[in-house]
Protein backbone atom coordinates (compact mmCIF):
# COMPACT_ATOMS: atom_id res chain seq x y z
CA UNK A 1 0.00 0.00 0.00
CA UNK A 2 1.44 3.66 -0.62
CA UNK A 3 1.50 6.82 0.61
CA UNK A 4 2.36 9.26 -2.59
CA UNK A 5 0.47 11.73 -3.72
CA UNK A 6 -2.03 10.95 -6.36
CA UNK A 7 -0.55 10.94 -9.99
CA UNK A 8 2.77 9.62 -8.42
CA UNK A 9 3.83 6.29 -8.13
CA UNK A 10 7.16 6.82 -6.87
CA UNK A 11 8.91 5.91 -9.57
CA UNK A 12 13.31 6.38 -10.47
CA UNK A 13 12.26 9.34 -12.98
CA UNK A 14 9.86 10.80 -9.76
CA UNK A 15 11.91 11.36 -7.17
CA UNK A 16 12.00 14.01 -4.46
CA UNK A 17 15.13 15.82 -2.88
CA UNK A 18 18.55 15.01 -3.64
CA UNK A 19 17.72 11.92 -5.99
CA UNK A 20 18.88 9.77 -3.30
CA UNK A 21 18.77 6.18 -4.26
CA UNK A 22 18.21 5.21 -0.41
CA UNK A 23 14.60 4.90 0.10
CA UNK A 24 13.19 7.98 2.42
CA UNK A 25 11.65 7.63 5.58
CA UNK A 26 7.62 8.10 5.12
CA UNK A 27 7.44 11.40 7.40
CA UNK A 28 9.87 12.67 4.56
CA UNK A 29 8.31 11.33 1.52
CA UNK A 30 4.57 12.13 2.83
CA UNK A 31 4.48 16.33 1.95
CA UNK A 32 1.20 16.19 0.11
CA UNK A 33 0.77 20.44 0.74
CA UNK A 34 4.05 20.50 -1.29
CA UNK A 35 3.10 20.93 -5.35
CA UNK A 36 6.00 22.34 -6.38
CA UNK A 37 7.34 19.83 -9.45
CA UNK A 38 11.21 19.27 -9.76
CA UNK A 39 13.23 19.56 -12.15
CA UNK A 40 14.33 16.26 -13.22
CA UNK A 41 18.26 16.68 -12.64
CA UNK A 42 20.79 16.48 -15.83
CA UNK A 43 24.01 13.74 -15.55
CA UNK A 44 26.83 16.40 -15.24
CA UNK A 45 29.59 16.16 -18.18
CA UNK A 46 31.80 13.06 -17.38
CA UNK A 47 35.42 14.35 -16.34
CA UNK A 48 38.53 12.09 -16.61
CA UNK A 49 39.87 11.54 -12.81
CA UNK A 50 42.45 14.05 -11.68
CA UNK A 51 45.17 11.54 -11.57
CA UNK A 52 48.12 12.15 -8.68
CA UNK A 53 45.89 15.59 -7.16
CA UNK A 54 45.30 13.95 -3.79
CA UNK A 55 41.59 15.51 -3.88
CA UNK A 56 39.30 12.48 -5.30
CA UNK A 57 38.67 11.64 -1.18
CA UNK A 58 34.87 10.55 -1.72
CA UNK A 59 32.75 10.35 -4.27
CA UNK A 60 30.53 13.81 -3.44
CA UNK A 61 33.88 16.06 -4.13
CA UNK A 62 33.08 18.86 -6.58
CA UNK A 63 36.13 20.15 -8.13
CA UNK A 64 34.57 22.82 -9.93
CA UNK A 65 35.88 21.62 -13.48
CA UNK A 66 32.18 20.59 -14.48
CA UNK A 67 31.24 24.54 -14.30
CA UNK A 68 33.41 25.27 -16.54
CA UNK A 69 35.34 27.90 -13.72
CA UNK A 70 39.04 28.95 -13.71
CA UNK A 71 40.26 29.37 -10.71
CA UNK A 72 42.38 32.70 -11.05
CA UNK A 73 40.03 34.11 -13.52
CA UNK A 74 36.92 35.47 -13.84
CA UNK A 75 35.35 36.54 -11.09
CA UNK A 76 37.69 38.00 -8.71
CA UNK A 77 37.47 39.55 -5.19
CA UNK A 78 34.36 37.49 -4.48
CA UNK A 79 36.04 34.43 -2.69
CA UNK A 80 39.57 33.97 -3.75
CA UNK A 81 42.63 36.28 -3.98
CA UNK A 82 40.56 39.45 -4.48
CA UNK A 83 42.02 40.91 -7.11
CA UNK A 84 42.11 44.19 -9.44
CA UNK A 85 38.84 43.05 -11.00
CA UNK A 86 35.30 42.19 -10.09
CA UNK A 87 33.03 40.31 -12.00
CA UNK A 88 32.77 42.43 -15.48
CA UNK A 89 36.56 41.17 -15.70
CA UNK A 90 37.89 45.03 -15.98
CA UNK A 91 41.72 45.64 -14.79
CA UNK A 92 42.83 48.30 -13.10
CA UNK A 93 45.99 50.11 -14.97
CA UNK A 94 49.45 49.52 -12.45
CA UNK A 95 50.44 52.58 -10.52
CA UNK A 96 52.68 55.28 -12.20
CA UNK A 97 56.42 54.69 -11.47
CA UNK A 98 57.86 56.83 -8.64
CA UNK A 99 60.78 58.23 -10.75
CA UNK A 100 61.82 60.48 -8.07
CA UNK A 101 62.59 57.42 -5.49
CA UNK A 102 64.34 56.10 -8.92
CA UNK A 103 66.68 58.92 -9.26
CA UNK A 104 67.38 58.91 -5.76
CA UNK A 105 68.31 55.28 -5.79
CA UNK A 106 70.23 55.59 -9.27
CA UNK A 107 72.44 58.43 -7.98
CA UNK A 108 73.08 57.34 -4.59
CA UNK A 109 74.08 53.78 -6.62
CA UNK A 110 76.37 55.96 -8.67
CA UNK A 111 77.48 57.86 -5.64
CA UNK A 112 78.57 55.01 -3.87
CA UNK A 113 80.73 53.11 -6.99
CA UNK A 114 82.58 56.46 -7.64
CA UNK A 115 83.81 56.36 -3.76
CA UNK A 116 84.71 53.23 -3.40
CA UNK A 117 86.09 53.54 -7.54
CA UNK A 118 88.09 56.91 -6.08
CA UNK A 119 89.25 54.85 -2.67
CA UNK A 120 90.39 52.08 -4.66
CA UNK A 121 92.62 54.34 -6.86
CA UNK A 122 94.30 56.41 -3.99
CA UNK A 123 95.49 53.64 -2.18
CA UNK A 124 96.51 51.69 -5.26
CA UNK A 125 98.42 54.48 -6.19
CA UNK A 126 99.89 55.29 -3.45
CA UNK A 127 101.20 51.78 -2.86
CA UNK A 128 103.51 52.39 -5.57
CA UNK A 129 105.21 55.76 -4.08
CA UNK A 130 108.83 54.59 -3.73
CA UNK A 131 109.42 57.11 -0.56
CA UNK A 132 113.23 56.59 -0.04
CA UNK A 133 114.34 59.59 0.98
CA UNK A 134 114.19 60.89 4.70
CA UNK A 135 114.89 64.29 5.07
CA UNK A 136 114.78 64.18 8.98
CA UNK A 137 118.74 62.98 8.38
CA UNK A 138 119.36 66.25 7.08
CA UNK A 139 120.60 69.07 9.50
CA UNK A 140 120.51 72.57 10.10
CA UNK A 141 118.18 73.32 8.54
CA UNK A 142 116.45 77.03 7.63
CA UNK A 143 113.55 78.02 8.59
CA UNK A 144 110.49 77.83 7.22
CA UNK A 145 108.97 79.52 4.68
CA UNK A 146 105.20 80.70 3.40
CA UNK A 147 104.23 77.79 0.78
CA UNK A 148 105.68 74.88 -0.66
CA UNK A 149 109.06 73.92 -2.04
CA UNK A 150 109.80 70.90 -3.99
CA UNK A 151 113.33 69.72 -5.47
CA UNK A 152 112.53 68.05 -8.41
CA UNK A 153 115.31 65.78 -9.78
CA UNK A 154 115.70 64.02 -12.88
CA UNK A 155 118.44 61.35 -13.11
CA UNK A 156 120.53 59.24 -15.16
CA UNK A 157 119.24 56.02 -13.49
CA UNK A 158 118.85 53.42 -15.29
CA UNK A 159 117.01 50.84 -12.76
CA UNK A 160 114.97 48.75 -14.43
CA UNK A 161 116.20 49.26 -18.17
CA UNK A 162 116.94 46.29 -20.69
CA UNK A 163 119.76 46.49 -23.00
CA UNK A 164 117.83 47.35 -25.95
CA UNK A 165 116.22 50.13 -24.09
CA UNK A 166 119.73 51.43 -22.82
CA UNK A 167 120.75 51.12 -26.55
CA UNK A 168 117.19 53.05 -27.92
CA UNK A 169 117.16 55.92 -25.72
CA UNK A 170 121.39 56.54 -26.00
CA UNK A 171 121.73 56.40 -21.83
CA UNK A 172 124.82 54.06 -21.39
CA UNK A 173 125.68 51.56 -19.00
CA UNK A 174 126.79 53.42 -16.82
CA UNK A 175 126.78 52.25 -12.91
CA UNK A 176 125.06 54.07 -10.50
CA UNK A 177 123.61 57.48 -10.85
CA UNK A 178 124.11 61.19 -10.97
CA UNK A 179 121.88 64.12 -11.67
CA UNK A 180 121.11 65.59 -15.12
CA UNK A 181 118.51 68.31 -14.09
CA UNK A 182 117.73 69.87 -10.93
CA UNK A 183 114.71 72.42 -10.32
CA UNK A 184 113.08 73.74 -7.31
CA UNK A 185 108.79 74.87 -7.62
CA UNK A 186 107.71 76.87 -5.19
CA UNK A 187 104.17 76.71 -4.75
CA UNK A 188 102.64 80.02 -3.51
CA UNK A 189 99.99 81.97 -3.28
CA UNK A 190 100.85 84.23 -5.76
CA UNK A 191 101.45 81.31 -8.48
CA UNK A 192 104.39 78.85 -8.98
CA UNK A 193 107.75 79.44 -9.91
CA UNK A 194 109.97 76.90 -11.33
CA UNK A 195 113.99 78.13 -10.96
CA UNK A 196 116.20 75.58 -12.57
CA UNK A 197 119.61 74.93 -10.80
CA UNK A 198 122.46 74.74 -13.67
CA UNK A 199 124.17 71.07 -12.89
CA UNK A 200 127.19 72.92 -13.12
CA UNK A 201 126.64 75.18 -10.41
CA UNK A 202 129.68 75.79 -8.19
CA UNK A 203 128.17 74.91 -4.65
CA UNK A 204 129.99 74.33 -1.31
CA UNK A 205 129.38 71.01 0.54
CA UNK A 206 128.32 71.58 4.42
CA UNK A 207 128.67 69.51 7.41
CA UNK A 208 126.67 66.64 7.35
CA UNK A 209 125.35 63.20 8.51
CA UNK A 210 126.33 60.26 6.16
CA UNK A 211 122.75 58.65 5.08
CA UNK A 212 124.05 55.03 5.25
CA UNK A 213 126.56 55.43 7.74
CA UNK A 214 124.65 57.98 10.29
CA UNK A 215 128.42 59.08 10.73
CA UNK A 216 129.25 62.97 10.39
CA UNK A 217 131.32 64.62 7.61
CA UNK A 218 132.79 67.78 8.69
CA UNK A 219 132.55 70.96 5.97
CA UNK A 220 135.58 71.96 5.27
CA UNK A 221 134.76 74.67 2.59
CA UNK A 222 134.39 72.12 -0.47
CA UNK A 223 133.96 73.62 -3.60
CA UNK A 224 132.33 71.16 -6.32
CA UNK A 225 129.65 71.34 -8.76
CA UNK A 226 125.67 70.76 -7.97
CA UNK A 227 125.36 67.53 -9.01
CA UNK A 228 128.90 66.17 -7.35
CA UNK A 229 127.06 66.25 -3.65
CA UNK A 230 124.15 64.02 -5.15
CA UNK A 231 126.68 61.62 -6.55
CA UNK A 232 129.10 61.78 -3.57
CA UNK A 233 125.96 60.46 -0.48
CA UNK A 234 122.63 60.67 -2.45
CA UNK A 235 118.91 62.80 -2.42
CA UNK A 236 119.96 63.63 1.31
CA UNK A 237 123.44 65.65 0.91
CA UNK A 238 121.97 67.17 -2.42
CA UNK A 239 118.97 68.61 -0.32
CA UNK A 240 121.13 70.03 2.48
CA UNK A 241 123.40 71.37 0.20
CA UNK A 242 120.96 73.27 -1.81
CA UNK A 243 119.63 74.26 1.30
CA UNK A 244 123.18 75.13 2.48
CA UNK A 245 123.88 77.27 -0.78
CA UNK A 246 120.43 79.05 -0.90
CA UNK A 247 119.01 79.88 2.48
CA UNK A 248 115.95 77.68 1.27
CA UNK A 249 113.77 75.28 3.41
CA UNK A 250 112.89 72.29 0.93
CA UNK A 251 109.80 70.42 1.72
CA UNK A 252 109.38 67.79 -0.58
CA UNK A 253 111.55 65.92 -2.68
CA UNK A 254 110.84 64.21 -5.92
CA UNK A 255 113.24 61.56 -8.38
CA UNK A 256 112.66 60.25 -11.82
CA UNK A 257 115.31 58.21 -14.04
CA UNK A 258 115.36 57.91 -17.43
CA UNK A 259 113.12 54.81 -17.92
CA UNK A 260 109.94 56.50 -16.04
CA UNK A 261 110.43 59.46 -17.69
CA UNK A 262 109.94 58.23 -21.39
CA UNK A 263 107.26 55.69 -20.33
CA UNK A 264 105.04 58.79 -18.97
CA UNK A 265 105.23 60.20 -22.65
CA UNK A 266 104.63 57.15 -24.24
CA UNK A 267 101.53 56.42 -21.70
CA UNK A 268 99.27 60.19 -22.23
CA UNK A 269 100.08 59.41 -26.14
CA UNK A 270 103.32 61.85 -26.93
CA UNK A 271 104.10 65.73 -25.77
CA UNK A 272 103.52 68.02 -28.21
CA UNK A 273 106.33 70.99 -28.73
CA UNK A 274 107.11 73.61 -30.56
CA UNK A 275 110.73 73.81 -31.06
CA UNK A 276 111.88 77.09 -32.73
CA UNK A 277 115.13 76.11 -34.36
CA UNK A 278 116.60 72.65 -35.57
CA UNK A 279 119.45 70.71 -34.06
CA UNK A 280 121.12 67.56 -33.62
CA UNK A 281 123.13 65.77 -31.06
CA UNK A 282 125.03 62.29 -31.72
CA UNK A 283 125.19 62.15 -28.11
CA UNK A 284 121.87 62.71 -26.41
CA UNK A 285 120.47 60.77 -29.96
CA UNK A 286 118.34 63.96 -31.15
CA UNK A 287 117.64 65.13 -34.20
CA UNK A 288 115.27 67.56 -34.69
CA UNK A 289 113.51 69.88 -37.11
CA UNK A 290 111.94 73.35 -36.49
CA UNK A 291 108.40 73.79 -35.84
CA UNK A 292 105.51 72.02 -34.03
CA UNK A 293 105.97 68.71 -33.53
CA UNK A 294 104.36 65.34 -30.83
CA UNK A 295 107.68 64.11 -28.99
CA UNK A 296 107.27 59.90 -28.06
CA UNK A 297 109.33 59.08 -24.61
CA UNK A 298 112.28 58.64 -26.47
CA UNK A 299 112.18 62.02 -28.61
CA UNK A 300 111.32 63.16 -25.49
CA UNK A 301 114.46 61.93 -23.28
CA UNK A 302 117.05 63.31 -26.13
CA UNK A 303 115.56 66.76 -26.10
CA UNK A 304 115.86 67.30 -22.09
CA UNK A 305 118.59 65.96 -22.25
CA UNK A 306 120.84 67.58 -24.96
CA UNK A 307 123.62 70.33 -24.26
CA UNK A 308 126.06 70.18 -26.26
CA UNK A 309 124.25 70.92 -29.50
CA UNK A 310 123.52 74.90 -27.95
CA UNK A 311 126.02 77.50 -27.30
CA UNK A 312 124.81 78.12 -23.70
CA UNK A 313 125.17 74.66 -23.03
CA UNK A 314 123.90 73.70 -19.82
CA UNK A 315 121.63 76.76 -19.66
CA UNK A 316 119.93 76.23 -22.50
CA UNK A 317 119.41 72.50 -21.78
CA UNK A 318 117.63 73.65 -18.46
CA UNK A 319 115.71 76.17 -20.36
CA UNK A 320 114.43 73.46 -22.55
CA UNK A 321 114.11 70.74 -19.66
CA UNK A 322 111.35 73.68 -18.30
CA UNK A 323 109.75 74.24 -21.27
CA UNK A 324 109.43 70.42 -21.52
CA UNK A 325 108.11 69.53 -18.37
CA UNK A 326 105.43 72.31 -18.05
CA UNK A 327 104.43 70.74 -21.31
CA UNK A 328 103.87 67.31 -20.06
CA UNK A 329 102.20 68.82 -17.09
CA UNK A 330 99.49 70.66 -19.22
CA UNK A 331 98.69 68.00 -21.62
CA UNK A 332 98.61 65.84 -18.89
CA UNK A 333 95.80 67.26 -16.81
CA UNK A 334 93.47 67.37 -19.25
CA UNK A 335 89.92 66.03 -19.41
CA UNK A 336 90.53 62.89 -21.78
CA UNK A 337 93.69 61.08 -19.50
CA UNK A 338 91.90 62.38 -16.52
CA UNK A 339 88.37 60.80 -17.57
CA UNK A 340 89.75 58.43 -19.56
CA UNK A 341 90.45 54.86 -17.27
CA UNK A 342 92.30 53.64 -20.10
CA UNK A 343 94.90 56.29 -20.75
CA UNK A 344 94.97 57.02 -16.64
CA UNK A 345 96.27 54.37 -14.89
CA UNK A 346 98.30 53.53 -17.50
CA UNK A 347 100.29 56.90 -17.17
CA UNK A 348 99.62 56.72 -13.48
CA UNK A 349 101.45 53.33 -13.50
CA UNK A 350 104.49 54.82 -15.65
CA UNK A 351 104.98 57.43 -13.39
CA UNK A 352 104.05 56.40 -9.74
CA UNK A 353 106.50 53.21 -10.73
CA UNK A 354 109.51 55.40 -11.34
CA UNK A 355 109.43 57.95 -8.78
CA UNK A 356 111.44 58.54 -5.75
CA UNK A 357 110.08 60.72 -2.93
CA UNK A 358 110.51 61.52 0.46
CA UNK A 359 108.57 59.73 3.29
CA UNK A 360 106.36 63.23 3.91
CA UNK A 361 105.07 62.89 0.73
CA UNK A 362 101.53 62.32 -0.06
CA UNK A 363 99.52 61.81 -3.24
CA UNK A 364 97.88 65.20 -2.25
CA UNK A 365 101.14 66.85 -2.29
CA UNK A 366 102.41 65.23 -5.15
CA UNK A 367 99.32 66.17 -7.26
CA UNK A 368 98.87 70.24 -5.83
CA UNK A 369 102.85 70.13 -7.55
CA UNK A 370 101.91 68.25 -10.60
CA UNK A 371 99.09 71.14 -10.92
CA UNK A 372 101.68 74.20 -9.83
CA UNK A 373 103.91 73.01 -12.96
CA UNK A 374 100.99 73.37 -15.01
CA UNK A 375 100.06 76.48 -13.89
CA UNK A 376 103.61 77.61 -14.52
CA UNK A 377 102.48 77.44 -18.67
CA UNK A 378 99.51 78.66 -18.09
CA UNK A 379 100.20 82.23 -17.17
CA UNK A 380 99.68 82.12 -13.78
CA UNK A 381 103.62 81.24 -12.65
CA UNK A 382 107.06 82.07 -12.97
CA UNK A 383 109.86 80.13 -15.06
CA UNK A 384 113.91 80.96 -14.69
CA UNK A 385 117.29 80.45 -14.48
CA UNK A 386 118.95 80.71 -10.74
CA UNK A 387 120.46 84.40 -11.06
CA UNK A 388 124.43 83.42 -12.03
CA UNK A 389 127.59 86.03 -11.86
CA UNK A 390 129.77 84.37 -14.25
CA UNK A 391 132.21 81.32 -13.67
CA UNK A 392 134.80 80.20 -11.43
CA UNK A 393 138.35 79.73 -12.23
CA UNK A 394 137.52 75.65 -12.40
CA UNK A 395 134.56 76.48 -14.86
CA UNK A 396 132.10 76.12 -13.00
CA UNK A 397 128.68 78.61 -12.85
CA UNK A 398 128.61 80.98 -10.22
CA UNK A 399 125.33 81.66 -8.42
CA UNK A 400 125.00 85.55 -8.30
CA UNK A 401 124.45 86.11 -3.97
CA UNK A 402 122.90 89.10 -3.74
CA UNK A 403 120.23 88.29 -6.49
CA UNK A 404 119.56 84.60 -4.41
CA UNK A 405 118.72 86.61 -1.70
CA UNK A 406 116.53 88.41 -2.85
CA UNK A 407 114.84 85.47 -4.33
CA UNK A 408 114.88 83.35 -0.98
CA UNK A 409 113.09 86.36 0.79
CA UNK A 410 110.64 86.57 -1.67
CA UNK A 411 110.16 82.89 -2.15
CA UNK A 412 110.08 82.71 2.06
CA UNK A 413 107.48 85.56 2.48
CA UNK A 414 105.44 83.94 -0.35
CA UNK A 415 105.63 87.31 -2.18
CA UNK A 416 105.57 87.85 -5.91
CA UNK A 417 108.60 87.01 -7.43
CA UNK A 418 110.49 89.75 -9.33
CA UNK A 419 114.20 89.45 -9.34
CA UNK A 420 114.89 88.22 -13.14
CA UNK A 421 116.99 85.08 -13.79
CA UNK A 422 120.16 83.83 -16.05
Amino acid sequence: MSDWPEGRNGGPGERYGRGSASPQPESARAMPHVRRRPTPPQAPPRIPPQPGQGYDDGAGYDSGYNTGQVYGGGQRGGGHGGGRGGDSGYVQPRPAPNWGRRLKVGALTLVVVVLAVSIGTYFWADGKLKRDVDLSKVIDRPSEGDGTNYLIVGSDSREGMTAEDKKKLHTGSAEGKRTDSMMILHDGSNGPTLISLPRDSNVEIPTFIGSESGKTFKGTGRQVKLNAAYAEDGPELLVRTVEFNTGLRIDHYVEIGFGGFAKIVDAIGGVELDIPKAFKDKKSGADFQAGKQTLNGEQSLAFVRTRYAFAGSDLDRTKNQQKFLAALASQTATPSTILNPFKLYPTMGAGLDTLIVDKDMSLWSLGNMFFAMKGVTGGEGTSMNIPLSGQSVNGNLVWDKDKVKQLVEQLKNDEKVTVKGS
